[in-house]
């Protein structure tokens, strides 16, 4: 799959807003989420299509809500730091090329241990990896 100099800024943005405080492995790891998710087969139908179409889609990533505070940077209205941005840039560009394997065994869903409960697709989901403040699953049913 050929990617974009958009799938690239919009991988990484979403990757500062989702993982920003965490380890490049744990950035790989988010990256490696998203982009099981573009590649998935009905991708097109649910997730979305491309990496914006599956970043921007409504109630997936929720830094890209409009209500969020991340959102503000994300959109271009407030600068990233560089030196943070940075980082997220690393991230997508070794996902995006294929440079690090999937850390997350398949991965399509993950939630950050500071959410006050764990979503309710994680029941009946198979945990792959806890990296960080992220835990990551596959098979949500």
């Amino acid at each position: 799959m050929t990617t974009t100099d958009e799938d690239r800024d919009i991988l990484a943005r979403t990757l500062w807003g989702e993982a920003r405080g965490e380890s490049l492995a744990g950035q790989i790891a988010v990256a490696w989420t998203i982009r099981n998710r573009v590649n998935d087969g009905k991708a097109k139908s649910w997730w979305g299509e491309g990496y914006p179409g599956v970043c921007k889609k409504p109630y997936q990533f929720s830094c890209w809500n409009r209500n969020d505070p991340n959102y503000a940077f994300l959109s271009g209205a407030k600068p990233i730091p560089f030196s943070e941005f940075g980082q997220a840039l690393i991230a997508a560009d070794q996902v995006l090329a294929g440079r690090v394997a999937d850390p997350t065994g398949g991965a399509t869903h993950y939630y950050a241990t500071t959410m006050p409960k764990p979503p309710v697709w994680v029941q009946g989901a198979k945990q792959t990896l806890a990296l960080g403040r992220h835990i990551f699953f596959r098979d949500v049913p």
